[in-house]
């Protein structure tokens, strides 16, 4: 019987770092599909002695956020069984799988791993718990006790993964007792790491052994940890269906960046990538769960949420055709946009059309606030470049959404990363990210006249002129600010040459304060300092983002 006095709420660790732990698409969705069963099991666990409230829909793995709000009382000790046997049904599988379809011999030589597989089934996650008497209680309690860590390390000897470096790499003879770091030459196991995965490679593929594996899930030169290995193996239809997830579709392909030999005409290709989360979902939860409906209220915004990231993905992929969403999990969300290696690249600028169009996307969900506005979303928007590795995409994505939050929220960041790893930043709220359209040449009195023109088809917007004059006002340091004017008239009348009337919002302090995000008890030259930065970066962003020159 349900207690209706209690709830219980329940989360894990880590999430992020076991996404952004990653090489491949593959290694996206494979982290997203474990983290979504884990979420389910649990919830399925909760519902035979409790009332689960969020997140609804617990049957359907896809998208299951992995915070979890339950009326009634469910134990840490149940919650934390719960995830560790789902998490150990996974590597039961994957293990199993691989010494079903190895040959003997891959795996004879030295088939001692039972333990290192049995280590990461006790200590790959963190489990918090949280009661009380009401929901805002039980969430307040939960976020205490993550303030205490317990996390325990599992160690390892020898060389580490060649994905993240932090793990031990995963092959038959990984628990070897002979494996003595003392007296063990690492470089004499190569040979035998490398026969392994050559051998799993070939095997995933459906190829023989004298075939060369295209590398669709394991790249004959890699070395992965147990995890990594787990990621790559449950995106494997017959795996997935297994463990009953959600398979990927047919035909799945990873991203194509870069060509696989310098000798490739193609000189590698930028792709989007974003990241958001909802703007002070916890305060809205708060909200509901003081109105006389709490249970209900909370429920339908789960319900509404999983339903928007479903038609989210859906249309992203099946509709847009813009490339895929990795997850879109309860209020976060992480997509890429990129094009099929045998189609064009993709064009920056129908990224950005997306990302104009998205807050009317968002809207969909339909969800207000205690004030009525409609809930915000803070997005990180990072257009990169080919070369630079994926973890570290992602952590730009990370990185700027927090720029997003930090500002003002509900808006997006968006940056430009090159392959040296350095980087442009504009951050815009969403109402105001059509400026970027807004941009007219010097050769036009108006925007209207250049859109009037009967060149306007053949024509694109001729950034490089507003970029080179930012370019040689800046050497001249015609920007510089000192703190006794500040003065940002200069900066302002410059934009509005190329963007007609953006001078009536740079010159009135609400507005400026909305687009650039400045807080209230910035001083003046704080104030100056942030609005001409802001006008720089909308150039210097928009000049990669909108003349297709990249």
């Amino acid at each position: 019987m349900v207690d209706e006095k209690i709830y219980t709420a329940f989360t894990f660790a880590p999430v992020q770092a076991t996404i952004e732990k990653s090489r491949k698409l593959r290694d996206l969705y494979g982290a997203s599909q474990i983290l979504s069963y884990l979420s389910q099991q649990v919830a399925l666990e909760a519902k035979k002695t409790a009332y689960v409230i969020s997140p609804a829909n617990p049957n359907i793995d896809k998208g299951m956020p992995n915070r979890i709000l339950i009326r009634g009382r469910f134990g840490e000790k149940q919650a934390r069984n719960a995830l560790t046997q789902a998490w150990k049904l996974i590597l039961n599988e994957c293990q199993t799988w691989i010494e079903r379809n190895l040959r003997e011999d891959v795996l004879s030589q030295r088939y001692c791993w039972d333990r290192e597989w049995a280590n990461w089934g006790n200590h790959a996650w963190e489990v918090f718990w949280g009661e009380g008497e009401t929901i805002p209680q039980a969430l307040q309690d939960l976020e205490t006790r993550k303030l205490s860590r317990s996390w325990t390390a599992v160690n390892w000897i020898g060389e580490s993964s060649s994905l993240t470096g932090t793990d031990g790499i995963a092959f038959p003879g990984i628990g070897a007792t002979s494996r003595n770091p003392n007296t063990c030459k690492w470089g004499d196991e190569d040979d035998e790491i490398k026969a392994f995965y050559k051998s799993l490679a070939c095997v995933l593929e459906y190829k023989s052994l004298d075939e060369e594996p295209e590398g669709t899930f394991v790249a004959t030169n890699e070395k992965l940890s147990i995890p990594e290995l787990v990621k790559r193996l449950v995106t494997r239809d017959n795996i997935a269906e297994r463990l009953g997830m959600t398979p990927l579709e047919e035909g799945f392909s990873d991203i194509y960046r870069r060509p696989e030999t310098i000798t490739d005409s193609d000189k590698g290709r930028w792709t989007g990538w974003f990241m958001g989360d909802g703007d002070k979902v916890g305060e809205h939860l708060k909200y509901l769960s003081r109105l006389d409906n709490n249970d209900e209220a909370i429920q339908n915004f789960s319900q509404a949420m999983r339903n928007w990231g479903d038609k989210f993905s859906n249309d992203f992929f099946n509709v847009q055709k813009l490339g895929r969403v990795v997850y879109a999990g309860g209020d976060d969300f992480l997509g890429v946009i990129y094009n099929e290696k045998h189609q064009a690249p993709i064009n920056p600028q129908a990224a950005l059309d997306w990302l104009i169009e998205f807050p009317n996307q968002w809207a969909e969900h339909g969800q207000l606030k205690e004030d009525k506005e409609i809930l915000g979303v803070s997005v990180g928007f990072i257009w990169a470049a080919h070369s630079v590795p994926q973890r570290d995409v992602l952590q730009h994505c990370r990185e700027a959404e927090k720029v997003s939050k930090s500002l003002g929220r509900h808006r997006v960041t968006i940056r430009v990363l090159f392959n040296s790893g350095q980087y442009l930043e504009w951050t815009c709220p969403w109402d105001k990210l059509s400026i970027l359209r807004q941009y007219r040449d010097r050769d036009y009195k108006t925007y209207a006249e250049w859109q009037a023109s009967n060149f306007k088809k053949e024509l694109q917007p001729n950034w490089s002129h507003i970029y080179t004059d930012l370019s040689q006002l800046t050497a001249r340091h015609a920007f510089q600010l000192d703190k006794d004017t500040f003065d940002t008239e200069f900066a302002i009348q410059f934009l509005n040459i190329y963007f007609p009337g953006i001078e009536d919002e740079l010159l009135d302090y609400d507005a400026t304060q909305h687009l650039v995000g400045f807080s209230d008890d910035a001083d003046g030259f704080e104030r100056a300092k942030a609005t001409v930065e802001w006008i720089c970066n909308l150039i210097n962003v928009g000049w990669h983002l909108c003349s297709n020159n990249l």
